[in-house]
């Protein structure tokens, strides 16, 4: 029995999950190797993810490879309601739905465990994490994982270097066809997508503070200019500051770029990256939004105290007024660019998800014989999927010969 909110959206559902069906070559060609051989045949997969059509059209690549699949959210704001009717009208089993509350939301996520899964694809760890602390009689059952996400690679080789993972976990957003593309060209597109949908504003001419100059950062940024806007970088890595600096972005301490920016933009997958002190220092009418993965990169109980007054200024913008000046807040600090808008592009997740789908065959194909750690998927399956992208695209690549692979393998310079 699914947890949805209403089941007569499903036609909308089905023509989003149409759409980008059409548009995901390398996953449509991995749908008809495992409809064919039903890899997953007779097992259960538990997935938590942003519930949106291109999540969807995974999860149904992966129930007709054979699995019975439970699919959850992992944000209450990232839920599209009629893309999870869609998945229950063709027999997936959803507890999810748009603005759930924190009780809400940590109930279908233990829903989805109570299917007791033996392959799970997680994001951001949540259902990892619930797996080991509130159901720890279905580990043994668990045959791995695979996590989507920076965030949930953290937690989870914390819990490694702890000793408490008690599964193997593919660390798929460490795979070169992941975070080269998912994190930078995806993130880069999404989040501009969200701010400029919920805040229709331009933003040439703007100062943009990106905080966190990782993959997903680098997007960010690199998009803010393409767009017009001065860039700021906030870093605490020496090396990335250097980076964002050649790069043609400015660099400087948050307090400083505080005072500066018009849009600041969290890309760093740790909490408090924007504070009390911060707020106090922005000018009127800044605009703040997140794309971490949990919304706790902006602190938001001091810019509640602050507030002399809160109110909706536009949808997913919410105005706090104090000091005679306004700061807004997208999305309630969620991930904008699934909050606010649709996430990642059909043909980034095209790659992202097939790997995911590929994380899962690697694991139940070497059931019992890999170590309860944090595994990098291998080269081969990069490879593979690298190569059904540009077959896809139409474009052919050269090909070392039996020569050059002898000079690039030997040490003597023959």
């Amino acid at each position: 029995m699914s947890t949805i909110r209403n089941q007569s959206l499903a036609p909308e559902g089905k023509l989003k999950i149409n759409w980008v069906k059409e548009h995901m070559p390398v996953l449509n060609e991995l749908a008809r190797e495992f409809r064919e051989t039903k890899p997953f045949a007779g097992l259960r997969v538990a997935i938590c993810l942003h519930l949106e059509a291109k999540t969807a059209y995974m999860a149904k690549v992966v129930q007709e490879s054979g699995a019975q699949v439970t699919i959850t959210g992992s944000n209450p704001l990232s839920t599209q309601d009629d893309v999870a009717a869609a998945l229950v009208e063709d027999g997936l089993t959803v507890h999810s739905w748009y603005n759930a509350t924190d009780e809400e939301y940590e109930d279908h996520l233990h829903k989805t465990m109570q299917s007791e899964p033996h392959l799970i694809i997680d994001d951001g760890g949540d259902l990892v994490a619930m797996l080991h602390s509130q159901y720890p009689q279905m580990i043994d059952n668990v045959r791995g994982g695979a996590e989507e996400t920076t965030t949930g690679l953290i937690r989870l080789r914390a819990m490694a270097a702890d000793g408490e993972l008690k599964i193997p976990m593919m660390a798929v957003n460490d795979a070169f066809c992941k975070y080269l593309f998912d994190n930078r060209y995806g993130t880069g597109q999404s989040v501009w997508d969200g701010i400029m949908r919920a805040t229709n504003l331009v933003v040439a001419g703007k100062t943009v503070v990106v905080i966190g100059y990782g993959w997903c950062g680098k997007g960010v940024a690199m998009r803010a200019r393409g767009l017009g806007a001065r860039v700021i970088v906030c870093e605490v890595d020496p090396v990335k500051a250097v980076e964002a600096i050649m790069d043609g972005n400015s660099v400087m301490p948050m307090l400083d770029a505080a005072a500066e920016g018009n849009i600041f933009v969290t890309v760093t997958g740790c909490r408090d990256a924007i504070t009390k002190e911060h707020y106090e220092n922005m000018k009127d009418g800044a605009i703040l939004c997140n794309a971490g993965h949990f919304d706790l990169e902006i602190d938001k109980g001091p810019l509640e105290e602050l507030a002399e007054n809160k109110r909706l200024a536009r949808k997913n913008v919410e105005a706090y007024e104090f000091n005679g000046k306004t700061i807004y807040l997208i999305a309630e600090g969620r991930l904008v660019n699934l909050a606010a808008a649709d996430g990642h592009p059909a043909e980034i997740m095209d790659m992202s998800f097939a790997l995911q789908v590929e994380a899962l065959h690697y694991l139940n194909s070497n059931h019992g014989k890999l170590p309860n750690d944090v595994l990098t998927l291998p080269q081969a399956v990069d490879d593979k999927v690298a190569r059904r992208k540009l077959q896809a695209m139409g474009v052919s690549i050269d090909t070392l010969s039996k020569a050059q692979e002898c000079y690039l393998t030997s040490w003597k310079a023959e």
